[in-house]
């Protein structure tokens, strides 16, 4: 992302995350003269201990100096997760590590991992690089999700996938809730790679093929690891429950691994060694 998108990024964020709280909650009373949600400017400021005018020019993206402990009083006053911090930072002060990444050049997976991917056998797991692509994942996530082999490994893109694939659309009950969790982890990589404009092009692709995305990008939060429960009606097997544990893969490649577990005293692993052994 170039100097300026970083900016407006930033100033996206601030807007964002200042229309989520409260007035009341902080100490502030609502009113009826406030024209927009959540707290204003100068409110935000005094409780950051800052300057109305300077809180003003980081919001509105001017290119100003932004100190480590006036990030920390700011996250603090917005109420910041430990990701969204992070985000904050990579954006206000360009922090992001920049490693580039060709597509052509996606990262290999160890043959542990590839072990690790054949003992889940009743977990769907997939391993996605930074960028979203998938580069491994097991049978059981085949016959839940769709079967990726068919898919050229240039199209593999999860993201690109919840918005293209009919299948992955109609999978998960709520599918906007679903998609959310993976803008979620997506937008965590987009503010610690502040310097691969290869984001902001797919960002741009995104918004200009698919009208919903840029909606349910603008609603995304920060996280890098959610759990969650999620509800599938898979198209032969009918409802199915996972808990979703998306863990980092630690090493010189930056992958992730996403495992779907069956929900215990569900049906579910039961109906997914069905669809195994029907194969």
């Amino acid at each position: 992302m170039n100097h300026q998108t970083r900016l407006q990024a930033l100033s996206a964020f601030l807007k964002a995350q200042r229309a989520k709280i409260l007035p009341d909650s902080v100490g502030f009373t609502s009113g009826n003269r406030r024209r927009t949600p959540g707290l204003r400017r100068e409110e935000v400021a005094q409780l950051a201990g800052v300057s109305p005018t300077w809180y003003t020019w980081l919001e509105q993206g001017r290119d100003i100096r932004v100190s480590t402990s006036v990030l920390d009083c700011i996250a603090t006053a917005l109420q910041l997760t430990i990701d969204e911090r992070k985000y904050l930072y990579a954006l206000a002060q360009e922090s992001g590590s920049g490693a580039t990444l060709l597509k052509e050049q996606l990262p290999e997976i160890s043959p542990s991992l590839k072990r690790i991917l054949h003992e889940l056998r009743f977990c769907p797991t997939i391993i996605t690089d930074r960028r979203y692509y998938i580069v491994g994942w097991n049978e059981a996530a085949s016959h839940v999700f769709l079967d990726f082999e068919q898919i050229p490994s240039e199209q593999r893109n999860m993201i690109r996938l919840l918005f293209t694939r009919k299948e992955l659309q109609r999978l998960a009950v709520n599918w906007e809730h679903f998609t959310k969790g993976f803008l979620a982890i997506f937008r965590a990589y987009y503010g610690q790679y502040v310097e691969d404009e290869w984001y902001e092009r797919f960002l741009d692709e995104m918004k200009a093929v698919h009208p919903d995305f840029n909606i349910l990008w603008q609603q995304s939060d920060v996280q890098s690891a959610p759990e969650v429960l999620i509800e599938f009606r898979h198209s032969k097997a009918g409802k199915m429950l996972f808990h979703l544990t998306s863990l980092q893969v630690q090493g010189s490649t930056d992958l992730r691994c996403s495992i779907y577990t069956p929900v215990p005293d569900s049906s579910t692993e039961y109906k997914l060694k069905q669809l195994i052994e029907r194969k």
